[in-house]
């Protein structure tokens, strides 16, 4: 469509459009990289435009302009999410920050609780029916827009053309620039490739196939999220849209197939990244942009099976706190979707929420896991919102868990040299009782290859790993829920209770090396249960003791076997060469697994009805 034909008394030059802004006025501009660079420029550069508001999301083209004093003096900046560039200003007091969640802001411009009298935007030229785009931008830039009093409007050829809720008829235009400029990019810059290798192994494990996933703002999802890649029919529901999502729609791993609630389509509001990145949407029916309002909305969120949010955060205290805006008093990003997407999440049939955090900052000089939020520090995400935290060194699984519980698993996960510090401040502020061992000072991922999976006769699964110290009270509650009969199989003694300080002894002895335990977990609803623990602990230098207890309506389906199996394997890693195991005589169960995997095993009866069984590997 030729605008100069069409509407020509709409179309003015950058330059004669901010004419049209007058002084006092509250200007919305659209968001992130979608932003209408040249309409801000003439706004910026036109001196007689005075005390005017901007209200914006993301924001890139005015920190050209933000350190000069006379700037200040004209426009008064109000951001409801500090991006990068603005970062700064923001920790100097130049810009002023509205903590909002983003599913709110479209409503807010609705009522005219903020009201505006212009907003700036960008949007692709018009079809043959006068159908522009909004492009990348749809987020809260079509509420700005749908109730703002003047609408001006960049034409550009390369903003993309976006399906879903992007279309603008030049009708809804009061005035029209044609500008053609290149798209605003967005770049991830990480420091530590290891630390984003080693998170997104975990966030690998905590993936299935058929997922639908949300990727938060912030660098260190975007570049997590590209070792998905082995993953097989994911769907998208999510706020933004960025490069690190690129490899796995061209791979088609994300496909949509497999979700619940607008199936084969990529739900998103925001797009921000490389110019492959918007060739790849422009135009991709793929794609369905729609208003944050929708996208964000936790009861749309939770329409989705399966919905897996995956977000970051700046520091989490040890109750499962975390804080997502500010440095201590200093704002340093905003609330953003996170809040949003946990909530519904949780909603979600099937679904769960990440928070994924490297365990220091400052090269290694503070923890990010912390006994408190830092003075000033704003609660984000609430310890009762809080599912699913992991750094570098492993999973912390906070959902319905006590505080008690919540200080162990997030103390296993911090850094090392920070695991037993938290431990005493955790004690000070009696979160934990006084005995408290503190969880070993051990990297230890090298566990993560004593993982495996046994598919039972019934058709369930058990998983089996490592016992951590966060295992203290699922544990008790497994030895708890035996008979009496296999308690005394396994301790030749009726014991009738199973205390903590046995139960920390337990987990305080294991060193993975000379003595290791595997626990088998079955899911039982949103939580996984003990079923099995199987042990060796060394004896002599190339032999351990080894011994086993499963849930007596699971005997015969093989879990006994399949842990002395894993338990080899791994004895093996260690330079051991046999194992020794006694029970009972009368305990024939244990005897045949013994026996079956170890045809030439030794069998030596001892006094008091006990047998010595000896197997060596070989």
């Amino acid at each position: 469509m030729d605008l100069s034909q069409e509407c020509p008394d709409k179309l003015l030059t950058p330059a004669k459009s901010v004419k049209k802004i007058k002084n006092g006025s509250r200007v919305f501009i659209g968001t992130g990289c979608g932003e209408p660079q040249c309409l801000i420029k003439a706004m910026v550069e036109d001196r007689t435009i005075q005390d005017i508001v901007i209200y914006q999301m993301l924001s890139s083209t005015l920190a050209q302009y933000i350190n000069d004093s006379n700037f200040l003096s004209r426009f008064s900046i109000k951001l409801f999410f500090i991006s990068v560039l603005m970062r700064q200003s923001a920790f100097e007091g130049k810009i002023d920050y509205i903590p909002v969640y983003l599913s709110q802001i479209p409503r807010i411009f609705e009522t005219q609780e903020i009201g505006l009298d212009v907003a700036m935007i960008q949007i692709s030229p018009p079809d043959e029916h006068g159908y522009c785009s909004l492009g990348i931008s749809v987020d809260i830039t079509l509420s700005g827009m749908k109730n703002a009093e003047i609408v001006i409007a960049q034409v550009n050829p390369q903003m993309p053309r976006t399906w879903g809720d992007s279309v603008v008829h030049i009708d809804e235009l009061d005035y029209i620039v044609e500008y053609e400029e290149p798209l605003l990019e967005s770049r991830s810059v990480l420091k530590n490739q290891t630390i984003v290798e080693r998170i997104a192994h975990y966030v690998n494990m905590l993936v299935d196939d058929g997922s639908t996933l949300q990727i938060g703002f912030g660098h260190l999802p975007d570049a997590v999220v590209p070792y998905l890649s082995e993953k097989k029919d994911l769907g998208l529901h999510t706020q933004v849209i960025t490069d690190g999502l690129l490899p796995l729609f061209k791979q088609k791993v994300i496909t949509n197939r497999k979700k619940n609630y607008i199936q084969d389509r990529v739900v998103a509001s925001l797009c921000m990244g490389s110019k492959a990145l918007y060739d790849y949407v422009d135009n991709n029916p793929m794609f369905y942009f729609k208003s944050s309002e929708f996208v964000n909305d936790p009861n749309v969120i939770a329409k989705n099976d399966n919905f897996i949010s995956i977000s970051s955060a700046l520091e989490v205290d040890l109750t499962g706190q975390a804080c997502t805006d500010s440095k201590g008093y200093l704002f340093y990003s905003g609330i953003g979707d996170q809040v949003d997407f946990i909530r519904g999440s949780a909603l979600s049939k099937g679904g769960f929420s990440i928070i994924i955090i490297p365990s220091t900052a400052q090269d290694g000089k503070v923890s990010r896991i912390v006994p408190h939020l830092s003075e000033g520090a704003g609660v984000a995400t609430t310890r009762g919102d809080i599912d699913i935290i992991v750094t570098e060194y492993g999973i912390a699984e906070m959902r319905r868990k006590s505080i008690y519980q919540r200080v162990i698993e997030l103390a296993q996960i911090a850094h090392p040299k920070f695991r037993k510090g938290l431990i005493e401040e955790a004690k000070k502020r009696h979160y934990i009782f006084p005995d408290q061992l503190p969880p070993t000072t051990q990297d230890l991922i090298f566990l993560d290859s004593y993982t495996y999976s046994l598919k039972l006769p019934n058709g369930k699964n058990v998983e089996f790993r490592p016992l951590f110290p966060s295992d203290e009270f699922e544990s008790r509650h497994f030895y708890y829920s035996l008979q009496e009969t296999s308690i005394y199989y396994r301790f030749f003694n009726k014991r009738k209770v199973f205390s903590r300080e046995m139960l920390q002894r337990q987990w305080a002895e294991v060193d993975y090396q000379r003595n290791m335990t595997l626990i088998g977990l079955m899911q039982l609803g949103k939580r996984k249960q003990i079923v099995a623990i199987g042990s060796y602990a060394e004896i002599g230098e190339y032999e351990a003791e080894v011994a086993f207890l499963v849930k007596e309506d699971l005997h015969g389906m093989g879990i006994a076997t399949f842990l002395l199996q894993s338990l080899e394997s791994i004895a093996r890693e260690n330079n051991y060469k046999k194992f020794i195991a006694t029970t009972l005589a009368e305990n024939k169960k244990m005897l045949n697994v013994f026996q079956r995997q170890y045809p030439d095993a030794k069998l030596i009866r001892s006094g008091g009805g006990e047998v010595d069984v000896e197997m060596d590997f070989a």
